[in-house]
């Protein structure tokens, strides 16, 4: 039996059992420390925890009701005039308040200056040495005493020496040199994205400038430029250091015969220190920098370094919770006494943040293994994660999509690999306690011949197949073409009103939306017209194209075979319509990996007697237990396939859904939605 402190946690595990080669990773990532943020803000412990997948189908509505809520004051905001002010109007009825002063009465002077006096913003004016030496000539001449002649005489002649003479030129070329305009610092390295997407955004626009200027952005001339800045950009950016304030400072010293530096750092209430310590036997040692707090921007701790001292209070010897509870109120200057870390690090360079989609649930409060719990991000599935640092393989630093600028610290988040062993490791275990219980859902499916023996390496074990462990699947900002639209998947369990959404919006704007021409092998009866109706094919043509993976879904019905395939629904988006489809789950897999990006969306049903009273409407009467099973159908279609769904709606009253399911589909015209970064390459 073996004993270990996670996160203040007291953890047992026998030392026996089939575990193995998992529970020895687990323990390596754990890394045998326990970190703890010595300053995390009360607000980023207290993060709001996922709701859970049972719940999550009744909360889908009041999410739905918020976002419209938050989109309305967005809206009324963007209305708002400055001038409804009224203090603004009265400024702009009465500019020239106050008192004027004469003494300071504003004129334009000889050189640009005003009232005599120069410019604040404008550089100084440099001296030549003639000029010089006749100003004292005049100065001479004006002067009645002997005594001041005397001085001015010394001055002159002092002037007049050569090696004055050259420490003026030299004082001159300084100036100006220090006084020359300095080229515009870039704003940003992603030029060159910023313009394909504003062309995009022109390009939907019914107004000409706007289809001047996309026209413009798409020139190879204007394409080239964008690049070139860009690359310009990113060195400047990359090779501008960070200028300290002259409160943050680092020396080198001796300090009881130890070579320590002492580090000042300026730390302001509203912005955390950011940085995690752990105990190694008596020393406390800086364990992570986290992104967005004062320790990052500083440059000046480092993971490594041992603290000795913080603001001359000793360090050494204490525990992570004292450091925790010294440092809570300190604010201002901090001064530490350092050891510095023995292991060389590179400096750190630019890394690119990773936009990726969450395909599972996580709550740090109920994972041993994060590291520090008080930094762990909770998130949902479906939510999307910005990675800012992935240089701990296992724990990555993100913000949630939203959050940017409300959490000054980054969070921490399992990596891909670690979750992806961690789950295989979870599921293979519970294979071997309960081989005969199948009722246990997990995110991936489960192939106990591929599993039996893994040895939890994702990275070097070909027998282990990655793909069924669902953790993250990397994203990118798409906006579609105003000529190309979208087809509109919809998806839920039976009597859930998926059909009769479709079939209400082909009927009421049968200009703007269409459905797909299905295929089958049955005879074309006398009222049907080929490629209207159907596409009549024979069957052996029907098997040909759904084994080459030309159907998005199949099937038999009185011995004849229908099926509904990408070339359909592409001859609709090339209409400029956006096709509807009614989908199982089945079909998501080849509907997501083809060219038609599609705009998934989940009719989910709403309680059960809710449910019962929209089913009378259409005169059907269901049992209890049926209703039963459509949610539950409901809730494993969500849990199975829910990191596929792009939005989801509680269909409570038809007209409401078909409301915000109209909203959705207007949205994609507006506002660029997150797509697998796959379908852009």
């Amino acid at each position: 039996m073996t004993t270990s402190h996670m996160n203040g946690y007291v953890t047992e595990s026998d030392s026996g059992g089939g575990s193995g080669g998992g529970t020895d990773f687990l323990e390596e990532v754990v890394q045998r420390h326990r970190e703890m943020a010595v300053d995390c803000p009360s607000e980023l412990g207290a993060r709001t925890l996922p709701v859970r997948r049972s719940a999550q189908l009744e909360r889908i509505r009041q999410q739905q009701e918020d976002r419209r809520r938050r989109e309305e004051e967005g809206r009324n905001r963007q209305e708002l005039d400055l001038n409804s002010s009224m203090r603004l109007k009265k400024l702009s009825q009465n500019p020239k308040v106050g008192i004027d002063n004469p003494t300071f009465e504003q004129m334009e002077g000889p050189g640009g200056s005003i009232g005599g006096l120069q410019s604040l913003t404008a550089p100084p004016t440099l001296l030549e040495l003639e000029d010089l030496l006749m100003s004292l000539k005049q100065v001479q001449h004006s002067l009645n005493d002997s005594q001041s002649q005397e001085d001015i005489e010394l001055v002159l002649q002092l002037v007049q020496k050569p090696d004055f003479q050259k420490a003026f030129n030299i004082h001159n070329s300084v100036a100006h040199y220090m006084n020359r305009p300095s080229p515009p610092y870039p704003l940003t390295d992603h030029a060159q994205s910023l313009a394909q997407e504003v062309e995009v955004m022109m390009h939907n626009s019914s107004q000409k400038e706007g289809l001047e200027l996309s026209t413009l952005l798409k020139t190879s001339h204007m394409q080239a430029l964008m690049m070139t800045h860009d690359s310009v950009a990113e060195q400047e950016m990359q090779l501008e250091p960070l200028v300290p304030s002259v409160n943050q400072s680092e020396t080198l010293t001796q300090w009881g015969g130890e070579t320590v530096k002492i580090v000042r750092i300026e730390k302001a209430k509203d912005i955390p220190l950011g940085a995690t310590v752990r105990n190694d036997m008596d020393s406390v040692i800086i364990s992570r920098i986290v992104k967005g707090g004062a320790a990052e921007h500083s440059g000046l701790l480092h993971e490594g370094d041992e603290i000795l001292e913080i603001n001359g209070v000793e360090i050494r010897g204490k525990d992570v919770n004292e450091v925790f509870d010294i440092l809570a109120d300190m604010h201002g200057v901090l001064t530490f006494v350092l050891i510095p870390s023995a292991q060389f690090k590179p400096p750190p360079i630019k890394e690119t943040v990773v936009h990726v989609k969450a395909h599972f649930d996580y709550d740090p409060s109920d994972d041993p293994y994060v590291p520090c719990r008080e930094l762990g991000l909770c998130f949902q599935k479906g939510d999307i994660l910005h990675i800012i640092s992935q240089d701990d393989p296992n724990w990555w630093q993100a913000y949630r999509d939203g959050d940017e600028d409300n959490q000054p610290l980054a969070g921490l988040v399992p990596g891909k690999s670690f979750q992806q062993q961690r789950e295989a490791m979870k599921q293979t275990i519970e294979e071997d306690k309960e081989p005969e219980k199948s009722g246990k859902l997990w995110c991936a499916k489960k192939n106990k011949k591929k599993r039996k023996k893994v040895q939890y390496n994702a990275n070097k074990n070909d027998d282990f197949d990655n793909e069924e462990i669902l953790t993250y699947e990397e994203m990118a900002l798409y906006h579609q073409p105003a000529n190309r639209k979208r087809p509109i998947a919809l998806i839920g369990p039976p009597n859930c009103g998926q059909n009769e959404l479709r079939q209400r919006l082909l009927s009421s704007e049968p200009d703007r939306f269409a459905g797909a021409v299905p295929h089958t092998t049955r005879s074309r009866r006398d009222i049907e017209v080929n490629g209207r109706d159907y596409h009549f094919v024979t069957r052996q043509a029907f098997e040909m194209d759904s084994a080459a993976g030309k159907f998005i879904e199949s099937g038999e019905f009185e011995k004849n075979l229908y099926g509904t395939s990408t070339d359909s629904v592409r001859q609709v988006i090339n209409t400029g319509k956006i096709c509807l489809l009614c989908v199982h789950t089945q079909s998501l897999k080849v509907l997501r990996s083809s060219d038609l990006k599609p705009y998934i969306i989940f009719i989910a049903p709403p309680s059960q007697e809710r449910l019962r009273a929209l089913l009378a409407k259409d005169n059907k009467n269901p049992k209890p237990e049926e209703l039963r099973d459509i949610i539950e159908k409901a809730r494993e279609m969500e849990q199975n396939y829910g990191h596929l769904f792009d939005a989801a709606i509680v269909n409570t009253d038809l007209d409401k859904a078909y409301q915000e399911l109209l909203r959705l589909i207007n949205k994609l015209d507006t506002e660029p939605q997150w797509v697998p970064s796959s379908w852009l390459r």
